[in-house]
């Protein structure tokens, strides 16, 4: 599944920690960070179990807020 995920504190310094940290996730299978758009892309397999609660504390823990 793709996903679109807008977040609030993305800039480029953070941009690489970001993608790195929802990358790491178990089921994910590619992950882009974008700073000027402000929005990670995701693409995961959803009968993982939480992972999109996963995803989204790895947006919180690299230190920006996921929005959707």
């Amino acid at each position: 599944m793709e996903k679109k995920i807008y977040v609030e504190g993305l800039d480029d310094a953070n941009q690489g920690a970001v993608q790195s940290a929802v990358a790491a996730v178990a089921g994910v299978t590619s992950c882009t960070a974008t700073a000027a758009k402000m929005q990670v892309l995701v693409n995961f397999d959803e009968g993982t179990a939480g992972i999109e609660d996963a995803i989204n504390n790895a947006i919180s823990g690299a230190g920006v807020t996921p929005l959707n």
